[in-house]
This record gives structure tokens, sequence and C-alpha cells, in this order.
């Protein structure tokens, strides 16, 4: 179990150092050719999950919607990955999962829950290769959504075998079988848990996870757009985190 542990720091604090070369750009909508898109298509098109169009970017109505943060992910101002969330509640309750599994996460909101959506998660082929650690540093922008937008619920639909990784990481259980959405042509499940529940336990283990107030207004207030690119805090963060608990 030490041992254990002492990975997991060891992981922790590399991918700290690690977020000191990453900045995060937000996708502007009215950018029909960004290369977020472009990125989308080619991660895609590589495993013939979708079909060749002329124009070779990958958009779709969700990207439009007025609940929607796209962002590129850059590493020495290099594009490696993307992803998209959807901040969703009773006031904006536009989702892509939600067009899978109406009945789960329709109930979810009419019972007055809110949750992140996190939805085109790409990279960059050989990026994925030389970062073993992309995967979280493209998903702390959705632990950073749960915080901004106070979500009770985190979800992420996905492929099957992707499952373990966010039931590990992040503690998420399944909330429902198989579906298909879209153009894609693999299948994916629902998971999924409560932010209160999971929250202090993910950003001991993982505190690259950890942002600061700033950062997440930088990313997601309404003028956030016009913001070129944002750089992570979460070494500032943990470290706030840290007085805090010494002062208590």
């Amino acid at each position: 179990m030490d041992r254990a542990a002492g990975a997991t720091s060891q992981f922790a604090t590399s991918l700290i150092d690690l977020l000191d070369r990453v900045h995060y750009r937000r996708v502007s909508v009215e950018e029909q050719f960004d290369p977020v898109y472009k990125l989308r298509y080619e991660a895609y098109r590589r495993e013939d999950f979708i079909p060749i169009n002329s124009q070779q970017i990958t958009r779709d109505k969700f990207d439009d919607a007025p609940n929607c943060h796209c962002f590129g992910i850059y590493i020495d101002d290099r594009l490696v990955s993307s992803i998209r969330l959807h901040a969703v509640s009773a006031e904006q309750p536009i989702s892509p999962s939600r067009l899978i599994w109406p009945d789960v996460l329709g109930g979810l909101i009419e019972n007055g829950g809110a949750y992140i959506d996190p939805s085109r998660f790409t990279a960059d082929h050989d990026a994925s290769l030389e970062f073993p650690a992309l995967p979280y540093l493209t998903l702390r922008v959705a632990v950073m959504a749960c915080e901004f937008f106070q979500a009770t619920h985190c979800i992420s639909s996905v492929r099957p075998e992707h499952g373990p990784f966010y039931k590990r990481v992040f503690g998420l259980e399944q909330l429902a079988g198989v579906g298909h959405w879209g153009e894609l042509t693999f299948p994916v499940c629902l998971f999924g848990a409560r932010v209160e529940v999971i929250y202090n336990k993910v950003m001991s283990r993982f505190p690259f996870f950890m942002s600061t107030h700033e950062e997440r207004a930088a990313l997601f207030a309404p003028d956030s757009v016009k913001v070129p690119a944002i750089a992570p805090t979460a070494r500032m963060a943990h470290r706030l985190r840290q007085l805090v608990a010494a002062q208590g």
C-alpha cells in the first residue's frame, strides 16, 4: 500500500511539473474551422470511427449550444488534445449524453441536479504516445467545470473499455448500459457520480486537478473566449490548500 501511495505521489508531482508547459484555449463558436475541429476529425478518422468529409473537420449542433465550452490543450504551444463540455441544468438542459439516456439524465435534472457532460475527447496520436498522462491533463478541464458551475454530478459517456479508468481515477460508477451517439461507430456507456462524494478523495490523490478561482473564471466565464490561453494554477492551488490545512 505504501508503494502504491508513493507511486501516486510521484506521478502527481510529475504531472504538476508538466502542467508548467500546458495552456488551455477556449474555442470560439464563430471559428468554424478551428484546429480543434480538425484534430477531432483526424483522431476519429484514424480509427475509422466517422466517414470521410471534404472539409476534414468534425462539428455538430452541440458545439453551438449556449452551455457548450470547448477547449484545446497545448503543450509547448502545440495542440495535443481537445475536449468539449456542456454545463447542464434545468435552465440549460442541452446535453449530448442526454440524447442517448434521456430517462437517466432527465431524471437527474428533474430532481434538482446539475451535471457536467464531457464529450469529443480527442488527442493527437503522436502526443498521446509522447505524453501518457494526456488524459489527466485534458480531463482536468472537466474537474474545474464541476467546481465552477457547482455541479451536483459529473458524468462521462465513454467506450466500455475506458470505463475502468474513470472508475479508478474519479470513482465513477456505471449508470446505464451501452448506447450509440451521432455518427460515431463505437458504443458508449454512461458513468457518473455525485461530486460531493468523490471530490476530496480525487483532489487528495491527484493534486494536479486543483485550480484557483481565477483560472476557472478565465476558462468558463462568459467573456473567457476572448482570452488567448490560460496557464494552469494547480501548483498554486495545492500550496494554498496545504496552507489552509496547516492553519486549520
